[in-house]
């Protein structure tokens, strides 16, 4: 009895002329026929689901984004003297963080489908928090350039790790909100880490002989090693696997993505594409190289984020109050952000969102090349900073919606798209020299070039996947005529 119990998986006959030999298929088959949306059942296990993974998700990526753009708090906070960092140094500074990033990437999330979540992300947090935390302890560049390499390659398991993560749990339709909630953690670390880095360079420089900008990094790198842990026992790991759920929590968890197309993280092998064929058919699938330039103009005008305490020094305001005065920044993108996701989700568009909120960004953008006025400029800042923000995880949400069979080909495309979008901060990060302050003009177009050219983008995508057909490898192809059979249909929105 307790066999007949567990959660029904596809087991598939060697012969190529038979495809169902167990009885669970005809049990899931059933179970979906019978499927109904949006009973109380479904209601109160969603609720469950946001509580496991909202919150603790939200809080670890405000401490994974801190850890990673605090070096432009710790800048003006005298890390540049101390280290004597020029423009370049400081650049490649940045840069070597993503050049580790982009090559730990994809292997990440392909460790991570075949893995527990639950232990995955918790533990890179953990070595991600002590690495900040040791940076403290640099004295010279080469120092610097090592722990930003390590940190690239540590952290570059978790933003994509989530959203694979994610889009194993929800619907098409229920997780554009949610990666707008996630991802307004990254928004708002920067009035976080706005508000910690003005206190700490405030009260603490020159506490038990340590430089105000090495107390940063120990203060939040210790910060993220302590909800590392904390995380190890909150996070749920995939719906038919994950031992936080009731056994009838898990079968509804499963059913009701298979209902819609969505795969839900099976440990079944017979149900996977292996590492190598879920990587051939992401980079054969034109569609992840067009999100993925859509991603690269959004991120590449996101660079802006390491820059955003400079600029505002250069409006006139004193170092502590500089810190202080990249909050609203953040709050506006965040309220952007927010408001833009429920609408994109509520009337299941992404392509008119998107291309709005890039074409605000643009249209700031083009103010602050033309205009000098440290409060029209301050001003156009927030309105940039919200084009930026509230496009980047509608984009990432739209990628996952289209993209979404099979599974590992999601994590894939989606780590490809990431990965390569995060490139661009390698050159992004040379388009604000301190020789163009402080009007900073080469800065400002070129991150209107980015906006303007993603906006474009963004309203033509629906165009070109109407009009050509993209490629199926054969996985792709056996592997959805195993799930046809048993009834279950992918299904996917270009808009």
């Amino acid at each position: 009895m307790a066999e007949k119990q567990e959660i029904a998986h596809m087991e598939f006959d060697s012969t190529p002329d038979k495809k169902f030999v167990s009885v669970e298929d005809t049990e899931m088959a059933e179970a979906l026929q019978n499927y109904v949306p949006g009973t109380d059942e479904e209601k109160k296990l969603l609720r469950k689901i946001d509580l496991r993974l909202m919150p603790i998700l939200w809080i670890m990526y405000i401490l994974n984004y801190v850890d990673r753009t605090n070096i432009g708090n710790a800048k003006i906070a005298g890390m540049s003297k101390d280290l004597d960092l020029d423009d370049s140094r400081y650049a490649w500074g940045l840069s070597v963080f993503f050049i580790g990033y982009l090559i730990m990437e994809i292997p990440s999330n392909m460790i991570l489908s075949r893995s527990r979540p639950s232990l995955f992300l918790p533990a890179i947090m953990l070595v991600w928090g002590a690495l900040s935390a040791a940076m403290a302890s640099i004295h010279n560049y080469g120092s610097l350039l090592a722990f930003r390499f390590v940190l690239g390659c540590v952290e570059s398991g978790f933003f994509p790790g989530v959203l694979y993560l994610l889009s194993c749990w929800y619907k098409p339709a229920e997780i554009g909100k949610r990666f707008a909630i996630f991802y307004s953690a990254a928004v708002l670390s920067g009035a976080f880490g706005g508000l910690l880095a003005g206190a700490i360079t405030g009260h603490m420089a020159g506490a038990h002989g340590i430089d105000a900008w090495r107390w940063l990094f120990i203060i939040e790198g210790v910060s993220t090693v302590g909800v590392a842990i904390i995380a190890k026992f909150i996070l749920l790991d995939f719906p038919s696997s994950s031992p936080a759920l009731t056994l009838e929590e898990r079968q509804l968890a499963t059913i009701r993505l298979l209902a819609v197309g969505m795969e839900s993280g099976s440990n079944d092998p017979a149900n996977r594409l292996t590492h190598w064929q879920a990587f051939k058919a992401a980079v054969c699938d034109y569609r992840t190289f067009l999100f993925m330039l859509l991603f690269v103009l959004d991120v590449g005008a996101g660079t802006i984020s390491y820059f955003i305490p400079t600029i505002t020094v250069t409006l006139g305001y004193k170092t502590i109050t500089a810190q202080y005065m990249t909050i609203p920044v953040y709050v506006v993108a965040t309220v952007c952000l927010n408001i833009a996701a429920y609408s994109a989700d509520r009337l299941q568009d992404r392509r008119w969102h998107i291309t709005g909120a890039l074409t605000i960004g643009f249209i700031a953008s083009i103010v602050c090349v033309t205009v000098t006025h440290p409060v029209v400029r301050y001003t156009m800042l927030c309105f940039v900073a919200a084009g930026i923000w509230t496009a980047l995880p509608l984009i990432l949400a739209w990628t996952s919606g289209i993209i979404n069979l099979p599974a590992e080909k999601r994590a894939i495309s989606l780590a490809m798209v990431n990965a390569v979008g995060n490139l661009s901060s390698v050159y992004g990060s040379r388009i604000w020299p301190s020789k163009t302050a402080p009007n900073y003009t080469l800065g400002w177009a070129v991150t209107a070039a980015f906006l303007g050219g993603g906006a474009v983008v963004a309203a033509l995508i629906p165009v070109i996947l109407k009009g050509i057909p993209h490629h199926v490898t054969k996985a792709e192809r056996q592997l959805q005529e195993k799930k046809e059979a048993m009834g279950i249909q992918a299904q996917t929105n270009v808009e």
